[in-house]
């Protein structure tokens, strides 16, 4: 027997299933979509010509129990094959490279059209720290550049 009348959830329910239709919809143009901030300024060490960019403006966050903030490095000089290894720090100074080699964390890594990093980096960034990038050539060179840290990644 029908229903002479319809319920509220049946005069409604076509609503819930129209914004679970299109939701995915807002969430895949988001992830098309990203905003990145800028680049930073190019520093030229050897060879090389490279400006970092972070992936996003969020604090550092906690991966295998260290905090770290992704990065992406432009290489805009230099041949990326004569580098042995190379790392990023956020801090007051450059990790040794003895230290990076005790874990994963730090080390770049990536193609030729651009590198990617998890810098170790404190739990909250001040403005005395500083990002530091760390490159060893196969002939043993070591070259360091820092960079100062905008004020929007800092966090007291």
């Amino acid at each position: 027997m029908a229903r002479l009348q319809a319920t509220w959830w049946q005069r409604k329910k076509y609503i819930l299933h129209a914004v679970v239709l299109a939701l995915p919809v807002w969430f895949i143009y988001q992830s098309l979509n990203p905003q990145f901030p800028a680049l930073w300024q190019e520093q030229q060490a050897g060879e090389f010509k490279i400006a970092p960019m972070p992936l996003n403006e969020d604090a550092p966050y906690s991966h295998h129990n260290e905090y770290v903030k992704d990065f992406f490095i432009a290489f805009n000089q230099g041949d990326i094959s004569n580098i042995r290894q190379a790392y990023l720090n956020i801090g007051q100074s450059p990790l040794p490279l003895a230290e990076f080699a005790k874990d994963e964390e730090g080390i770049m890594h990536g193609t030729n059209h651009g590198q990617h990093a998890h810098a170790i980096a404190p739990k909250t960034i001040s403005a005395d720290d500083k990002l530091w990038i760390t490159i060893q050539t196969w002939q043993g060179q070591l070259h360091t550049l820092k960079w100062d840290i905008p004020s929007q990644f800092i966090t007291q």
